[in-house]
């Protein structure tokens, strides 16, 4: 790492921050320490500021989804956790272990960063760096915050549609076992346990969960040959995960986290020896291996007044693909990160973040590159006076490749205690580092070649809307416009032999909700996004971005034993191609779902659970060419000893 130069970035941005915000008169206590006990617009959020803040400071708008959301809709994966979430539109190519992308805002799927106990899970061997969602089991996940709106400004590149930050459980008091087993439709079989507790000075959690899906049908039946028989998808997933933390001293701890994946997938790819393609006879078979592990030193002084986190991270994934009468693919990468934290209460109401990194991406095959990035950044955590919060931070990242790119985020938010209300707005830039398949990887056979001099993909975008909690707390509305212009985006030029930046993009839209808790035991939401995003220079929609989405979720707690949630999705027609993109645009219908769960609690220690899926089983794609499951019907039990 070089030292000079993330001294060089982090001493000015940070003086700046603190010239031009500390003069001001009386403040409340700091984010970082606020008591969030009475706090009429709910959760303490971490990935909005980096540090636990009250809701009712965050200006941005954050969705918050807890282990408790999770169980009572019974997900199994992270995109059955997503697909309610304001703002997102959740694709996935057929059923469990399908590629699943999130869009969010109508950016593009690889404009989200997605964090897992401080891990970036980008994958720097895929060809769009993405995070691929289906390969992700919910057994171990506390909580997830969904963060909207351009965040490089504190994160760096690929946030320019936001960050998801998955956050895992934890250890503590006496050692307990958790067990879990599952079955239903689709040949459906999954299990998972776990062990957490602390012994002194020493937290740990381990957790090990299994998933089975061995007919899935994805192939729509229009696509077939007369007579052909269709091949269900059949699908593997092996995941490990475990959470150490160690009290040195009162200020001193470490911590340790790890997680490994194995996936298998059997599905049926395409056969392009005609034209257009049809899917294939035979099935080709998928697997994947990822590693990701990450250490921690903090060290709190002057109180808890600063705090200092040193982190360093591992990443590896490696997957292939064999096809029947083609070549087998094998993707190799790997990620090392370094990073430096330091929080600071200048004042009462005044909280300075000042941090680095240093980032390299490489891929093992079937290329070999290489990339470095060295961060800095400054945050100010203001209080300028009561009720009034302003967040205000600033980024530099610097790659020899490309140079350097300043980022920043403006977030003020005002609390009108006596009436409620919460408004909020923020303005802040984005950007996303070229890949190093866009940059490198050459496809001589087909005259496409990699483009080693593209540059950044950038954002401008900023929101402004409200929320108010009624008296008595039982019922929240809240409404919020988004608006995003994205320059320089990484496309094929104009003679498709390279990638160029020369895309633009525009995406705007509104997310509005009303939560409702009529009675002690009942609670209602209810969100709809509004969606407007399209190409800028051909004037077009941009594909599997629906205009509408809806939803809506009841949950009962019947008895102090039985509990019920009822869940619809409703979304809108949008832009597709169809399967093989022989037709590049066509309107693709939209859909509706419901889904029904209920758990029943035997005792302390065991509950038994069922859901219905997909309800009315509906037939839809999303994306195009891909049945999204039909109706299914699962079982299972819980045991905590």
């Amino acid at each position: 790492m070089r030292m000079s130069f993330l001294l060089s970035t982090i001493l000015p941005t940070s003086a700046a921050l603190i010239a031009l915000c500390l003069p001001v008169g009386r403040v409340r206590a700091a984010a970082a320490s606020a008591d969030p006990a009475g706090d009429p617009l709910g959760d303490v959020v971490i990935s909005a500021t980096r540090l636990p803040t009250p809701e009712s400071q965050v200006a941005n708008s954050v969705t918050v989804v807890t282990a408790a959301d999770i169980a009572a809709r019974q997900a199994q994966t992270l995109p059955d956790v997503l697909k309610d979430v304001p703002g997102l539109n959740v694709v996935q190519t057929g059923g469990a272990g399908g590629q699943a992308y999130v869009f969010m805002r109508g950016a593009n799927s690889n404009h989200v960063k997605v964090l897992v106990d401080g891990i970036d899970m980008a994958d720097p061997s895929s060809p769009t760096a993405s995070f691929d969602f289906g390969q992700f089991l919910t057994p171990d996940i506390d909580r997830v915050e969904v963060l909207r709106g351009p965040q490089s400004g504190l994160y760096g590149s690929d946030a320019i549609g936001g960050v998801i930050n998955i956050i895992t459980k934890g250890g503590n008091g006496p050692t307990a076992f958790t067990a879990g087993i599952e079955g239903g439709s689709f040949d459906t079989l999954n299990q998972n346990g776990g062990i957490s507790g602390s012994t002194g000075p020493l937290h740990y959690r381990a957790t090990i969960a299994h998933f089975h899906a061995g007919a899935t049908p994805v192939t729509p039946e229009n696509l077939l040959a007369p007579g052909e028989a269709r091949n269900d998808d059949s699908y593997d997933n092996v995941t490990a995960s475990a959470k150490l933390g160690y009290d040195v001293t009162d200020t001193i701890d470490l911590g340790l986290v790890g997680r490994y994946t194995r996936t298998d997938l059997r599905f049926t790819g395409d056969d392009y020896s005609t034209y257009p393609a049809t899917p294939a006879a035979q099935r080709s078979a998928g697997a994947t291996l990822q590693y990701y592990t990450r250490g921690t030193g903090h060290l709190s002084l002057l109180d808890g007044r600063l705090n200092q986190t040193l982190g360093v991270a591992y990443g590896s994934t490696k997957s292939s693909s064999a096809t029947p009468g083609s070549a087998n693919s094998y993707y190799a990468g790997d990620r090392v990160k370094v990073d430096w934290q330091a929080d600071y209460v200048v004042t009462s109401g005044q909280t300075v973040v000042v941090g680095a990194e240093h980032q390299r991406d490489a891929i093992r095959q079937p290329i070999t590159a290489g990339t470095d990035l060295n961060s800095g950044y400054a945050e100010l955590q203001s209080t300028l006076f009561e009720n009034f919060h302003d967040t205000v931070s600033l980024r530099y990242d610097d790659s020899g490749r490309f140079g350097g790119k300043a980022t920043y985020r403006v977030a003020p938010t005002y609390f009108i205690a006596a009436t409620g209300t919460k408004l909020k707005a923020s303005v802040g830039s984005g950007f996303k580092t070229p890949t190093l398949s866009e940059m490198y990887q050459d496809y001589p056979a087909y005259g496409f070649f990699g483009n080693p001099d593209l540059k950044p993909e950038t954002s401008v975008g900023y929101d402004a809307g409200f929320e108010q909690a009624l008296p008595g707390g039982r019922l929240r509305l809240g409404v919020t416009y988004f608006h995003n212009d994205i320059r320089n985006l990484i496309t094929n030029n104009a003679s498709n032999t390279s990638y160029a930046n020369i895309g633009r993009a525009r995406t705007k839209g509104v997310e509005s909700f009303v939560a409702y808790q009529p009675t002690d035991t009942v609670t209602l939401r209810l969100d709809y996004t509004y969606t407007q995003a399209y190409d800028a220079i051909l004037n077009q929609e941009l594909l599997r971005r629906p205009r509408h989405k809806g939803n809506a979720d009841v949950r009962w707690q019947a008895t102090d034993r039985l509990s019920l949630d009822v869940s619809l999705l409703a979304v809108g027609s949008f832009i597709d191609g169809n399967r093989d993109f022989s037709i590049p645009r066509l309107k693709a219908p939209g859909y509706v779902t419901m889904d029904i769960a209920a758990s029943y609690d035997l005792n302390e220690m065991f509950t038994v659970y069922g859901r219905i899926t997909n309800l009315m089983d509906r037939d839809y794609q999303n994306p195009t060419g891909f049945l999204r499951p039909g109706r299914g019907v699962f079982g299972g039990v819980r045991a905590r000893l």
